[in-house]
């Protein structure tokens, strides 16, 4: 227990920051130790601290360097689907419904199958000096109830303008609460109190490093982290799809070597948060009782959604949606 939790702990009722929402910081730390030396984060499980600080979710998902925070009453935003609507304000976040829920075959064939098989992206036709990307996460940072019993993130909305040395701009929306079951729905009703609504403006992201994926296999498999695992795979391949726009080669060599990763299950035929049809594979980590979740669109072969869940009981850990991707000339 750290000094901050202590001197709370003493204070208890006392706490003047007991029902205080800390909101997420300009620049996430993530950012600054990429700016840094692009230091890897690690993928590993982690769980709920009894305090009231943010913590990290667990298996934390990437995104590009650079964050504004725009905070917005939440209780006028829609929830996601799939998800409970909460009247008042917010969703309880309900895992995605898989068409082979038990007993999944092994994933291996069907990714190579997809692979054989995928067509062009609106973006492999276009050019311009900046990648977009237009991303919606949960799960970074998570609020924890002191007894570590409840949880609550708020949904973000991520939009990136990167050129090719990593200059460009960025702009984060904050959104709704949303919570992984009922029980921690209840007690941050109770005890979650909503900020007031900031405004800020885009920032300018730094110059950093860049260098795009290639469709060498051996290249791939070296990026994508494949020697540790499927999990450490279904992450790096998350952190490339919201960073870059993948040319349709590269995408088709990615689901080749993603086959060729042991553990992989096949999920079938689902529909991702933001209600678009998808083909899904999933990794069970039992040692870290977690489950990753990739989902595919199912022509074009980009990655869709990045989930991550408990296992025991299943609930909602993170996720990441890539509602879009292009090439352009214009920031905003």
């Amino acid at each position: 227990m750290d000094g901050a939790e202590r001197t709370r702990s003493l204070l208890a009722p006392a706490d003047p920051a007991r029902n205080v929402v800390v909101p997420p910081p300009p620049v996430p730390a993530r950012n600054l130790i990429e700016w840094a030396g692009d230091s890897e984060l690690a993928a590993g499980h982690r769980r709920g601290r009894p305090t009231r600080r943010l913590v990290l979710s667990a298996g934390t998902l990437a995104v590009a360097a650079g964050a504004v925070a725009v905070l917005q009453p939440w209780q006028e935003s829609a929830p996601d689907a799939p998800g409970l609507p909460d009247r008042a304000g917010g969703t309880v976040l309900v895992p995605v419904a898989y068409q082979f829920d038990a007993d999944p075959p092994a994933a291996g064939p069907r990714l190579r199958t997809l692979a054989s098989k995928i067509k062009d992206a609106g973006y492999d036709h276009r050019s311009g000096r900046y990648m977009y990307h237009h991303t919606k996460i949960w799960g970074d940072p998570v609020m924890t109830s002191p007894d570590g019993r409840h949880h609550v993130a708020f949904a973000g909305e991520t939009k990136v303008w990167q050129g090719a040395d990593g200059t460009g701009s960025q702009v984060n929306t904050q959104l709704e609460p949303q919570y992984p079951d009922q029980e921690s729905r209840e007690y941050w009703q109770r005890n979650l109190d909503a900020g007031p609504a900031v405004g800020g403006s885009p920032i300018p992201l730094p110059p950093m490093e860049l260098t795009p994926p290639s469709a060498d296999p051996s290249q791939l498999r070296e990026l994508l982290k494949v020697q540790y695992g499927a999990g450490a795979a279904s992450k790096e391949i998350s952190t490339v799809y919201a960073r870059y726009v993948v040319p349709r080669s590269t995408r088709a060599e990615i689901l080749r070597v993603l086959a060729d990763v042991p553990g992989l299950r096949w999920r079938g035929v689902v529909t991702d948060r933001a209600g678009r049809a998808g083909v899904a594979v999933t990794f069970d980590d039992r040692e870290h009782d977690q489950q990753s979740l990739l989902i595919f669109d199912p022509v074009t072969g980009e990655l869709l959604a990045h989930e991550l869940l408990t296992l025991a009981p299943v609930r909602m850990g993170a996720y990441q949606l890539i509602l879009d991707t292009t090439w352009t000339d214009r920031i905003g």
